[in-house]
């Protein structure tokens, strides 16, 4: 493990963080009471919480495992939130030892598990860098430390998009402008399409809580993917994503308000 950076915020628990939230739906212990109270009311509205934690987990997993299969060797995940095993990087080195990984995310509590728990082969690297994805340029630079842009990256986004404005498709945008020809998109996203009285009522749990929340409908969603090409199945819900067993039995307990797709830069 390598790049943590020494002047990294000290750690607020004033107010709940996404990645501490969704720490607490996975069944962690990385997390405060303040999270546990934000996670416990929008539990309280929407009881696919939880199996949605999951699901864009287990989502995560196949599509890193389906990008590896097809020859990438570098992996970009913003927004990587606190470890939960396995991670990207055990995903993506289980298939090519040799493969690269930076995280990248803006809470301090997810780089000190970071520094302790993400640890990768001989062969690859695994880095975490502390950085907002809104800061494009600074985000980049120091994930070129470790990886060539010139090659191929996937690049990963599960669970994020929701948390930013209608400027997130420009963030995105010029995100993917950055990688080379080859390189894959991994994203997922809440949608109001699936469960709309729920995700409402949970989008204003956490607005009032001081944190931003846009769930983006099936048609919002494809935005992202302008100019990409969609691998099968294409748009869909979480669970229907080139789902193993488990996430065939786990889809029969009830679809989660959560779309996920993968795409291909041309």
């Amino acid at each position: 493990m390598t790049g943590p950076d020494a002047d990294v915020p000290r750690i607020d628990t004033s107010r709940p963080h996404p990645a501490r939230v969704y720490d607490w739906w996975l069944g962690g212990k990385d997390n405060y009471p303040v999270d546990e109270e934000l996670a416990r009311r929008i539990l309280a509205v929407d009881g696919t919480v939880v199996r949605g934690a999951r699901a864009n987990r287990r989502f995560m997993q196949r599509a890193v495992r389906t990008v590896a299969e097809a020859g990438v060797r570098q992996f970009l995940d913003i927004g990587t939130g606190i470890p939960t095993e396995p991670n990207l990087h055990q995903v993506a080195q289980r298939i090519a030892p040799e493969a690269r990984v930076v995280y990248a995310d803006n809470d301090p509590i997810v780089l000190r598990h970071a520094e302790a728990l993400l640890g990768g082969t001989p062969e690859g690297s695994t880095t975490y860098v502390h950085a907002d994805v809104r800061d494009i340029g600074a985000l980049l630079a120091r994930a070129e430390d470790s990886l060539d842009l010139a090659e191929p990256v996937a690049l990963s986004l599960v669970a994020l998009t929701h948390y930013l404005d209608d400027d997130v498709y420009e963030l995105v945008g010029r995100y993917v402008d950055a990688l080379a020809p080859g390189s894959h998109l991994v994203l997922s996203q809440v949608t109001p399409d699936l469960n709309p009285r729920a995700v409402e009522q949970a989008a204003e749990s956490f607005r009032r809580s001081g944190t931003p929340f846009f769930p983006r409908t099936l048609t919002g969603f494809a935005r992202f993917f302008d100019g990409l090409d969609l691998l099968g199945p294409g748009l869909i819900p979480v669970h229907g994503w080139r789902p193993d067993p488990e996430d065939v039995a786990a889809q029969a307990e009830g679809i989660v308000p959560v779309y996920a797709g993968v795409a291909r830069k041309p």
